[in-house]
């Protein structure tokens, strides 16, 4: 036999009493069942767990790594035309440790002899960079930085438009020969003993699209376009073979593509910075969380100390809270609430009518209104500890239930 845990008559915990033979099992004095428990509860909670989804799910998205692909011109995990993405995967493939930055430290961190640092483009650099340059112990090549090829190799020459013609190598360079010839734009003059490979068709004596020369006892090797290393035109003519051969003479190459938001100035080391180390979202999500502080201050600052309790301007008669109280019921359809609430009042007063205390349990209570009124426990105990009706015609009847019951226990 189950049993069900009920309410005494004064609101304390009671004894369980059997079930009603008629009544569903798992009912309480409250009205409620374990199904219409858990489906308020789930009513209550399911927006703070759908909030709660939401904010683990950004979460999640947050903590993912970054993509491995970029759309960064000639950066080597940037797999459009205008990357280098398979001239990279080639060299790694073939044992060269590629190692990509956009920020001068670490090339200067890497910098030692035997390694190759290939600086494509020179429009971020500063005079500072420039200078560390001329100081470096690696090999350079310098790609599409007029700029930085006159300063550092004494190279001079331009980019130059775009041609579709095949440049023979015309020079004694192992390199260029092993390519045998590119499709390449621009011109470069190379200083006295260099050599230069890649002449244009109409250009003058001792230009050409490459040079290579000795600075420092240093190998530097200045290409005037990015072109040949690109996706787009990797594989035309002898480019491949050119590319692979100046990036991959050493080991450990460092790609570096300067960036405006190096801050490595020649004096304060990028490492010491803060937001050198942070990823580039960082201010905006700081910015943002700044200003949802300050929205929260304006939104919670509107209560300044504590709550002051002051007296009603007017006095609501008991009547008006009961029947308030009642409608609300009645709106919310609360039943079974609306039922223990009469039930809970029915036992309070013919508990004080009895004399029995109000530690008093609901089978004492029961057993003391079957004895003086006459009638079968479980009847009484199913009208004060029953199930709960479902509709208003249900509830109308067992308050003219309770209220014979009441009847006739102070008639007793």
């Amino acid at each position: 036999m189950t049993t069900t845990t009920t309410t005494g008559p004064v609101g304390r915990a009671a004894t369980p009493l059997p079930d009603s033979p008629d009544g569903p099992p798992g009912v309480v004095g409250d009205g409620t069942t374990a199904r219409s428990r858990a489906s308020r509860r789930w009513r209550r909670a399911r927006l703070p767990l759908v909030i709660g989804a939401i904010l683990v799910v950004i979460g999640l998205l947050a903590a993912l790594p970054e993509p491995r692909t970029s759309v960064t011109p000639l950066a080597p995990d940037n797999p459009q035309p205008t990357g280098a993405r398979a001239v990279a995967q080639i060299l790694g493939r073939n044992g060269v440790d590629v190692e990509y930055t956009r920020r001068f430290a670490d090339v200067l961190a890497a910098d030692a002899a035997g390694v190759t640092v290939a600086v494509l483009g020179d429009t971020a650099l500063g005079d500072p960079q420039i200078e560390a340059l001329r100081e470096l112990d690696a090999d350079l090549v310098l790609v599409d930085a007029p700029w930085a090829s006159s300063a550092v190799a004494g190279v001079d020459g331009s980019g130059g438009a775009p041609g579709d013609e095949p440049r023979p190598a015309s020079c004694a360079d192992p390199d260029a020969r092993a390519a045998g010839e590119i499709v390449s734009p621009g011109t470069l003059s190379g200083p006295p003993g260099a050599t230069v490979c890649f002449p244009p068709a109409d250009g003058a004596d001792g230009t050409g699209a490459y040079v290579v020369t000795q600075v420092d006892g240093r190998r530097v090797a200045v290409l005037a376009s990015a072109l040949p290393l690109t996706n787009h035109s990797l594989a035309e003519a002898g480019n491949a073979a050119l590319a692979l051969r100046v990036l991959g003479r050493s080991e450990h190459l460092v790609w570096y593509i300067p960036s405006w938001q190096d801050p490595w100035n020649g004096t304060t080391p990028d490492d010491e910075s803060l937001s050198s180390t942070m990823p580039p979202w960082t201010g905006p999500l700081m910015l943002m969380l700044g200003l949802v502080g300050l929205v929260a201050a304006v939104w919670r600052g509107r209560r300044f100390g504590p709550l002051v309790v002051e007296p009603l301007p007017v006095v609501v008669r008991s009547g008006e809270t009961t029947r308030g109280r009642g409608r609300l019921y009645r709106r919310a359809r609360a039943h079974g609430h609306a039922a223990a609430a009469l039930r809970a009042a029915a036992a309070a007063r013919c508990a004080s009518r009895l004399g029995l205390p109000r530690s008093a349990g609901a089978t004492e209570l029961v057993d003391a209104i079957a004895h003086a009124i006459g009638r079968d426990p479980r009847a009484v105990a199913d009208l004060l500890y029953g199930p709960p009706p479902h509709d208003d015609p249900g509830l109308a009847r067992l308050a003219a239930y309770l209220d014979d019951l009441e009847s006739e226990v102070h008639r007793s």
